[in-house]
């Protein structure tokens, strides 16, 4: 089954920026949700019309026993009543033609209840009869800070003046959390939306991300959340935004990977769903950020920044001290920090005392800061340098104007076209000149050095993403038929766990080479097929009972002679009966022994709304002790494949270390492309795939086992 299209913005627009909201559940009582709501909604720009039976007026206003009864069909509707009452008020909004309902009851799918649940779907089956939209229930609900609409019984702040060009949008799956983390607004952050979306029965959290790339209001977009029955929604809502020109950036929940113990392969224990979603992300431009803490300010970063001009970043201080930190979060965070050219330099000496440091990081001391002139000629010079694309302001000590030093660097960062961030070293966090820092266009202002210098290397890398965005799809390197092929043979297989011999055959069908083999059911046989294919040869016991040969001890290499055969044969037979039974045993898998080389592991295992996750990295005993691989969403092209070597901490072995002789790195990729292909052909009747290792030489690049697991 298809999943649900994202909603568009003109879709949620009655919802999320109406003209008219109506409070059904309206009271005197400021005490109560409908109350607190109502408080909330004496700033909103538009019409807000209250629905009791109960009052024929509430605080001067008037009050209408039902919707039916209004004057108006309003755009939203705040249902603020029991959930006994709910579903015949969602009806009739249905029946009026509302644009959309928040709906703050709990009591739904979130208990676990099954005649709840069943309460539950039969509001989204209102709702998506009729058109109209359904925010809830269980929900905290939103604030829209472009006209004021605060459809929450959360206190929110009013907006104060104009919305800056800077403004960010936020959602979150966990409604506490979104209203915690607008409370940012209380220190200068600019919001244009803030929005949780309870148990996400119709709107989730992935239409209102893609509400918010709509929107010119918003220049950035932060997103908390945990997880979605269908991922590949948020994928695409990242897609829009990067259409949009709009970063998205992302703190996901529930990392963790107790799910991943259960897989078959080396591959599946390394590519847990936490991976692919983050894969994923990636490769959709979202900048994804490790501890919540950095969520908002990293997107108020965004918001600010232009593209960068150039990946050299400034640290222009008045303490040395300071400087030292920052650069040590630089160096931690690979953010360049070049010296400054010949001119740029010459400034520099020409205003910092002897005392001081004209280079990077820039020690302007005590002495230059006190003098604005100078402080002043000196950041031009900086920003004037083409080497440098930011400028990092360290203020250590808050209060006695020291803030004008953010606002001479911001003023710089617009005329240079570049980017300043402000560095609030103080422990008085909130201390005076925080909120006009925050205002200002062209300053991200920090208040911890390492998430000023992460956002600063998020900025590079998505640059680079944007300069180098690969085509939707990599080309095929088989024929169609091919796929057909495999398949019939992955269903074909007696066992859901593909022998190597079966998974081997299936892989070169895509132009994988592979090792070849005899399969022998007696140690006369095994002796017999070691002859024929000329030793030095390796056995292998053929069991879809055992995935793991290695650690159930029935491999053995190198063996040299008819009489080591026979042993090895002995020896590996009773092994595996130590691990399952006669009729679970194939017999033995002769094979010549292939020449050392360097070993990659590369596999997927297939989540089944994101595709297959490709994992590429050091093979054999090395990928569980180094744990070094790379990822992506299969199919890639042979391009990617070498970019993806690239990143891994090991290269250096393919390149040829020490002497050594390198691998082809160009056969390489493309049987790394090619094992892709395979993985996006069969995501649907695969659960994972692990090919390790390739073993690597200069010219050789041969498959030695492999693993297939079909999907249940």
């Amino acid at each position: 089954m298809s999943s649900r299209k994202l909603f568009t913005h003109d879709e949620l627009r009655r919802t999320f920026h109406p003209r008219s909201i109506a409070v059904v559940g309206a009271t005197p009582n400021e005490k109560a949700f409908a109350g607190r709501s109502m408080t909330n909604l004496r700033q909103f720009d538009g019409k807000v019309l209250l629905v009791n039976p109960r009052y024929e007026e509430i605080n001067g206003e008037r009050c209408y026993p039902s919707l039916s009864a209004l004057p108006e069909v309003p755009d939203c509707v705040l249902i603020a009543t029991g959930r006994d009452t709910v579903e015949p008020i969602v009806r009739e909004c249905a029946t009026l033609g509302v644009g959309g309902v928040v709906l703050f009851a709990s009591g739904y799918a979130e208990t676990g209840n099954p005649e709840k649940a069943a309460d539950q779907e039969r509001l989204v089956a209102i709702a998506r009869e009729s058109g109209v939209r359904l925010l809830g229930p269980n929900t905290i609900g939103y604030a829209n800070y472009i006209n004021n609409a605060m459809v929450s019984f959360t206190a929110l702040p009013a907006r104060e003046g104009a919305l800056p060009r800077h403004a960010i949008g936020l959602v979150s799956q966990s409604g506490a959390l979104a209203f915690a983390l607008e409370q940012a607004a209380n220190h200068g952050t600019a919001f244009s939306h803030v929005f949780s979306c309870g148990n996400a029965c119709d709107i989730d959290v992935a239409d209102q991300i893609a509400y918010m790339a709509g929107d010119p209001a918003c220049a950035a977009i932060a997103c908390v959340f945990e997880g979605l029955s269908d991922a590949s929604r948020i994928i695409r809502a990242a897609e829009l935004c990067a259409e949009a020109g709009k970063p998205l950036v992302v703190y996901k929940m529930a990392r963790g990977e107790a799910g991943a113990a259960a897989a078959m392969s080396h591959t599946g224990s390394m590519a847990g769903s936490d991976r692919a979603y983050s894969t994923a992300l990636r490769e959709a431009g979202v900048v994804q950020v490790d501890t919540i803490e950095q969520l908002v300010p990293t997107t108020v970063f965004f918001a600010k920044a232009p593209r960068p001009v150039a990946t050299g970043v400034a640290i222009v201080s008045g303490s040395g001290g300071a400087g030292i930190v920052a650069a040590d979060e630089a160096e931690r965070f690979n953010v360049p920090l070049p010296q400054p050219g010949d001119a740029t330099r010459a400034v520099l000496e020409s205003h910092i005392p002897d005392f001081g440091a004209a280079r990077n990081p820039c020690d302007l001391t005590a002495q230059a800061a006190n003098n604005f002139d100078s402080f002043v000629q000196c950041g031009d010079a900086v920003f004037a340098d083409p080497a440098y694309g930011a400028a990092v302001v360290p203020l250590v000590v808050t209060g006695e104007g020291n803030g004008r030093r953010f606002e001479v660097f911001n003023d710089l960062a617009v005329k240079h076209g570049k980017m300043t961030c402000g560095l609030w070293m103080s422990n008085w966090m909130e201390g005076p000149e925080s909120r006009e820092a925050e205002a200002l266009p062209r300053l991200a202002l920090f208040r911890s050095v390492s998430h000023c210098f992460a956002a600063l290397a998020a900025w590079h890398q998505r640059e680079q993403w944007l300069l180098s965005r690969q085509p939707a799809k990599a080309p095929r390197l088989t024929h169609p038929s091919v796929a057909a092929d495999a398949r019939a043979r992955i269903l074909a297989a007696p066992s859901a766990t593909l022998t190597e011999r079966e998974a081997k055959d299936v892989l070169a069908l895509y132009g994988v080479p592979v090792v070849g083999e005899s399969l022998a059911a007696s140690e006369e046989a095994a002796v017999r097929a070691a002859g024929t294919c000329g030793y030095p040869v390796v056995l292998k016991v053929e069991s879809p009972a055992i995935p793991h040969k290695s650690e159930a001890g029935v491999i053995r290499l190198g063996l040299t002679s008819a009489q080591e055969v026979a042993v090895a044969y002995r020896e590996v037979m009773a092994n595996a009966r130590k691990v399952t039974t006669d009729d679970r045993i194939n017999g033995v898998l002769v094979q010549s022994q292939v020449p050392a080389g360097v070993e990659i592991l590369v596999g997927a295992r297939v989540d089944p709304h994101l595709g297959a996750l490709l994992v590429v990295g050091l093979g054999g005993v090395m990928v569980e002790l180094m744990q070094d691989t790379v990822a992506t969403i299969a199919p890639c092209s042979a391009q990617q494949a070498r970019e993806m070597l690239a990143r891994l901490r090991g290269v250096a072995l393919l390149n040829g270390f020490r002497g050594a002789a390198g691998v082809d790195m160009e056969r390489l990729a493309e049987v790394i492309a090619s094992l892709s292909e395979f993985a996006a052909d069969q995501r649907d009747v695969i659960a994972e795939f692990d090919v390790n290792p390739l073993i690597c030489t200069p010219d050789r690049i041969v498959a030695v086992d492999a693993l297939i697991e079909r999907k249940g």
